[in-house]
Parts: structure tokens; sequence; C-alpha cells
């Protein structure tokens, strides 16, 4: 049984791969022909990020679309060709499974068309000031997915309860819905925050995807460990096109979404506190970012060059790639951790 689980899971993860690289090219050239290209902020309110960044104004954006459109498109074929064609060879591979990947699966699409509008609003300088949703107003969406996501488990999934490492389940009761709000709100932030460089923010997303497969398929979540192993090869084949120097970016309709989904699929495991450590990168740009902010309010002065950290590293005058790789090692190294923790804990 083990093995034909390991076999659904890698398949389907290979097959996401090829699909979406091989579908790349007619999503770059749509992206091109209809000037999706992203705008690079040159009024003076980030003056060492827009030098920076300043040469990669046009590249095309909204990149995410190739990861959350390869699952769906793998998910409803093998739903279709299981339960509607009745093909008894593809029930083997079919994910699709109210349990465990209906809400992440909801939670994604959500997430990611209010990440494409507001994409298409900046691209095209419409919006608050012409880059977008106002903060405030995407704020709001965005809690109201998490808030459908957090009934759903509350209500349909009866969850009330949380693990804490080494501490065992602690429960919340009605408390659980605005922890839940609060913990998907912020995740997704905070891969937004990450999402600056070439690679950086899709490589740590597929690390810490990858080890949240692990413990899922370690739990017998084997749905759950295939919907994120066709997101982990389509981040991959994202990746080959976005390393430095990036032919495309994610966009918001892929930072955004993914972000949801990750804190998601660490409630499903029910292992949320690990995202401090499976998702420390996240979290270490989140901080930065407020810490810049609060140093602002508070001294009238910056903490960093800019923020967050990865455009500090920058400023000082890291290297593009080099900031992104080490990045992906120190991401690596704390979702081993986080794994462990978790047989541990």
């Amino acid at each position: 049984m083990g093995y034909s689980a390991l076999t659904k899971i890698f398949t389907l993860t290979s097959l996401a791969f090829i699909a979406a690289l091989a579908t790349t090219p007619i999503l770059l050239k749509f992206l091109n022909r209809n000037k999706l290209g992203k705008q690079i902020r040159a009024d003076g309110s980030t003056p060492n990020f827009s030098k920076m960044h300043q040469h990669k104004a046009g590249t095309p954006t909204m990149g995410g679309i190739l990861v959350w459109g390869t699952l769906l498109a793998i998910m409803l074929v093998f739903w279709f060709l299981d339960r509607v064609l009745n093909i008894a060879y593809f029930k083997n591979f079919d994910f699709y499974s109210r349990k465990e990947t209906l809400l992440p699966l909801g939670a994604l699409l959500g997430a990611s068309v209010v990440g494409a509008i507001d994409d298409w609003l900046d691209v095209r300088q419409l919006g608050h000031k012409g880059r977008g949703l106002r903060f405030r107003f995407k704020l709001m969406l965005y809690t109201a997915v998490a808030t459908i996501g957090a009934w759903w488990f509350y209500f349909k999934l009866e969850f009330s309860a949380v693990h804490v490492p080494f501490v065992g389940g602690v429960h919340l009761g009605v408390w659980f819905i605005p922890f839940f709000i609060l913990a998907v709100v912020a995740t997704s932030f905070a891969v937004n925050e990450t999402d600056g460089l070439d690679g950086l923010a899709a490589g740590s997303l597929m690390i810490a995807f990858f080890a949240y497969g692990l413990i899922a398929f370690l739990q017998g979540k084997n749905d759950l460990a295939s919907f994120i192993g066709v997101i982990c090869g389509a981040l991959l084949a994202f990746l080959w096109f976005n390393v430095p120097p990036a032919r495309f970016f994610m966009g918001d309709t892929g930072s955004m979404g993914l972000g949801v989904l990750l804190a998601i699929v660490a409630f499903l495991t029910n292992s949320v506190f690990l995202l401090v450590l499976i998702g420390f990168v996240f979290l270490a740009e989140a901080l930065s970012y407020l810490l810049q902010l609060f140093w602002r309010k508070a001294f009238e002065k910056k903490l960093f060059l800019s923020a967050p950290l990865h455009h500090h590293l920058e400023a000082i005058g890291w290297p593009e790639a080099k900031v992104t790789m080490r990045f992906w090692i120190i991401a690596s190294v704390t979702a081993i951790i986080g794994v462990i923790v978790y047989f541990l804990g």
C-alpha cells in the first residue's frame, strides 16, 4: 500500500513538472502579448529598491497562474477519467477528496483570483494610486477567504484544537477560528513579502511544501500529499524560468494564493506551529518588514537600508543570486529541523 501511494505521489509530481514546463512558453507568450509586465515604482518612496530593480521593469508577472493552473488541470483530468468515464486504472491517480483536498483547492483558487485582480490593476496602473487594490481592501478579501476556511475547519472538519510540539493538543474551542484566520492571513502576506528576488519565493515555497508533503504522507493523508506533490512539481517548472534572470514573476496570484495554501496545509496536518521552522524564511522576511515600519514610526529613521531583509542584503552589496541561494539553504535546513521536531514532538 505504501508503495502504491508513493507511486501515485511521485507520478503526479513528475506529471505536474512536465505539464507546467510544456505550457510555460504559451503562458509567457500570452503575458507578453497582453503587456502584463511588472511595474517598478520610481516615485522616490523606495529609492534603494527602485535603483536595484529598475532593470526588471516590464518583465511579465502573474506567473503564479502556471502553478495553480497546472494543479487545477491535473486534478480535473484525473477526476473526469475516474469518476465520469469510470476508467478503473485512473482511480489510482484521482486525488480529489472532500476531506483532504477540497478546502485547499478552494482556498488556493479564491486567494489566487484576488491576487490576479490585484496584479492586473497594478500592471494597468489602476486602483489605489495606480498600484492595484488598496492594502486594507486586500486585507479584507484575504480575511474573507481565511474566514471561510476557518468555518470549514471548525464546523465541517470539527477542528477545535492545535498540536504544540512537546506539549500536545491545546484545545482552543471557538478561539480556533480567529487563530486560524490570523495564521492564514499572516502567512499569505509573509510569503508575498518574500517574493522580491528571482527564484526566492518559489524555491522557499517548494522546500516548505515538500516538508509538509512528507508529513502528510507519514500521516496517511495520501490525497493531500499528492496535492502537495503537484504543487511542488509545478513550482519546480516555474523555477526553471524564474531563476536569475527571471523570464517572469510570480505576482500576487502566486505568492498570496500559495501563502494561504501553505497555512491551510499546516492546519490540515495539525502542525501549524511547525510553520515557524518550515516557513522560517517567510517569518524572517515579514518580521524585517514590520521592524522597518516600527523603527521609522518610533525613531523616524530606517533600521534596514531597504526592507524586507533580502533587499537590505542587496543594498549592502550581496548579488541577487547569492541572497536567493543562501535563503534556499536556510529554508532547507530549517525545514529539515521542522520535520525532525515533528517526529520528536
